[in-house]
């Protein structure tokens, strides 16, 4: 039975578990240049209609060191633009190769994919969800604090689509997840409140950026206008200043609290130049991760 990664709720803890254990054995092995072809004669389709740098080329070098054979598919050099109908595209694709990576705008649009396909669909980021982005996240939250248990994660800044995978995450690894968003920018309710169901993740929304930094173990912010609300990016800016990752802020988590940031950043807004280049910062391992988290997606979504 195939298997899609649309949000992290097609994941257990299990599941969780198994791509972090996966994920740091595949950074150890391509550290020492060991090489692992799991994925000889697999094909991977790529349809991207939002920019991408690490999402993109970290999903194609994994697939590539795996051994298998990625294709980067504009949608608008697809028929999908001369509006033949997703359902057709989803099967015919399904013929051809063992696998689609997509990212879009529309959840409804990646769901339609996932209905009518016959191979594995994952999400490489909707206006709604981030989940690749986030199992890299807490990959990288185990290599520097040894587990994810336990430990305080504040979010900083807008309730986006990446903050929307945190949550959850959180409800399902039962994590500590504070959240402190503008009024008027916090997470989607019925997201945050499906989690808060759950009854297994202590999350917590706040409108004061001090309080959620409080003694945390990892600071986490994104850009204040995501792709699509570029239109937004100065009022913003204004809204959200209050909000940016900074020093004096940095100072107010836990000694040893790691700072991180998705990327692409914008120095002097969400986060100011002195953290994103100082000695907390983890971004660039963090980046790195993707690609090596990717590869344990892959391998485990993919693999006979």
């Amino acid at each position: 039975m195939k298997k899609d990664l649309l949000t992290l709720l097609e994941l257990d803890k299990e599941d969780f578990d198994r791509l972090f254990n996966r994920s740091l054995k595949l950074k150890k092995s391509h550290k020492e240049g060991q090489i692992i072809r799991a994925l000889t004669g697999k094909t991977i389709g790529l349809i991207f209609d939002k920019p991408s740098t690490r999402t993109r080329i970290s999903f194609e070098t994994a697939m590539i060191q795996l051994g298998g054979t990625p294709i980067f598919i504009s949608s608008k050099d697809t028929q999908i633009a001369r509006d033949e109908p997703v359902r057709d595209t989803a099967r015919v694709l399904s013929r051809y190769i063992d696998g689609l990576v997509i990212r879009t705008y529309s959840q409804e649009f990646l769901k339609e994919f996932a209905q009518f396909a016959e191979i594995p669909v994952i999400n490489a980021l909707t206006d709604l969800y981030h989940p690749t982005q986030v199992l890299s996240d807490i990959m990288t939250v185990i290599e520097y604090k040894g587990d994810y248990k336990g430990l305080k994660i504040a979010w900083v800044g807008d309730g986006n689509n990446v903050a929307h995978s945190w949550i959850n995450a959180a409800a399902i690894l039962g994590l500590n997840l504070t959240l402190a968003c503008p009024p008027g920018y916090a997470p989607d309710p019925e997201i945050l409140n499906r989690a808060l169901s759950r009854e297994t993740g202590n999350i917590t929304l706040t409108s004061n950026p001090c309080e959620a930094v409080k003694n945390a173990d990892v600071v986490y912010t994104d850009v204040w206008a995501s792709m699509g609300r570029e239109s937004e990016h100065a009022k913003r800016k204004r809204v959200f200043q209050p909000f940016e990752v900074n020093q004096a802020l940095v100072d107010k988590a836990s000694p040893d609290a790691i700072v991180m940031h998705c990327l692409p950043a914008h120095r002097g807004e969400e986060i100011s130049e002195e953290v994103l280049e100082g000695k907390r910062s983890v971004v660039w391992d963090q980046s790195e991760n993707k690609m090596h988290m990717n590869k344990a997606i892959l391998e485990d979504f993919l693999s006979d």
